[in-house]
């Protein structure tokens, strides 16, 4: 999936009258949205993270895996707002400079260290905002009028900065650095690329060591080790949304080989793709289970015995 494009608008009502699935959502922008009805979950691995109707999200840049679930027969629906850390540094200046509001946070834990994403209860105050700015889209000028986008944006950043300090708040100011925001989207663009370590630092104009550091400063692991771990996780979306076949799924995921892509899916997930899938979308008898653990095994060996040939 492309990543979202900086020419759609600032902000973006979302309806989803049937349930879709894990979708994987890749993002060019920051994102802070409000779940007007349903539930969604956003995944990290078999993690799960629930954001329910009420609550207020931020996504950072990157790749999200996500299933918007509709409630009980109505659409889900969501309304969401995109910015750039250029348009955030303009929009948080402009409140510093003409309300002296004073753009701080103290605010640390390891839930914003480490996730790219955070959610939290709506205040009363944003729930009115989100709702008003539904009244908004209804107006076909609006979608296209560039001054009242950034009237609402400016709003909506007043509403979270001037809160006590907290995740959400944390998560944004983070967004102003522009130079982290190049450095990320230059990974997430590379993620199913047949690219080394050595060439990506040369993308990001840095040394191997100062990228490598730079690296897990980022993403709080050693490159190789968070590049495996996205593929797998595009995998596990493929293995239960479409009928392709392991192999092709491995190739798609840009890993070397079939056997391989076995290996690293077993130690990741304690199964294997076949298996995987066979829980996830068909039936779950033992009887079943066992049969497909037997047949698997049996590919697994093949495909090591092959690849110790070739060696």
């Amino acid at each position: 999936m492309p990543l979202q494009s900086d020419n759609q608008p600032t902000i973006v009502k979302y309806v989803g009258a049937n349930y879709g699935g894990i979708q994987l959502l890749a993002l060019s922008r920051y994102a802070i949205g409000y779940v007007m009805r349903g539930t969604k979950h956003i995944y990290y691995g078999d993690a799960c993270h629930t954001v329910s109707k009420g609550e207020i999200f931020y996504m950072g840049i990157g790749n999200h895996y996500v299933e918007d679930i509709p409630e009980e027969g109505r659409p889900f629906e969501q309304v969401i707002v995109y910015y750039s850390p250029e348009l955030l540094q303009r929009t948080l200046l402009y409140l510093n400079m003409n309300y002296s509001i004073n753009i701080s946070n103290s605010h640390s834990c390891d839930r914003c260290r480490r996730l790219n994403h955070v959610s939290t209860e709506a205040s009363t105050t944003l729930r009115s905002f989100f709702t008003h700015a539904v009244s908004y889209l209804q107006d076909d000028n609006f979608m296209h009028d560039e001054a009242a986008e950034n009237i609402k944006l400016t709003e909506l950043m007043y509403l979270i900065v001037s809160q006590s300090d907290g995740c959400l708040k944390s998560k944004i100011l983070s967004n102003m650095d522009a130079s982290r925001d190049n450095f990320e989207q230059i990974i997430y663009s590379h993620i199913f690329c047949d690219i080394s370590i050595e060439e990506l630092s040369t993308l990001c104009n840095r040394s191997l060591t100062s990228f490598k550091k730079e690296f897990k400063r980022h993403f709080y692991m050693p490159p190789h080790r968070w590049f495996i771990r996205q593929r797998l996780m595009q995998s596990r979306l493929l293995l239960i949304s479409t009928s392709k076949s392991i192999s092709e799924i491995g190739i798609e995921c840009t890993f070397p080989n079939t056997s391989h892509f076995i290996k690293l899916f077993k130690k990741e997930y304690g199964t294997t793709p076949a298996i995987y899938r066979h829980r996830h979308c068909g039936s779950n008898s033992a009887e079943t289970d066992a049969r497909l653990a037997s047949d698997t095994k049996s590919r697994e060996e093949m495909f090591e015995e092959v690849e110790s040939m070739a060696l």
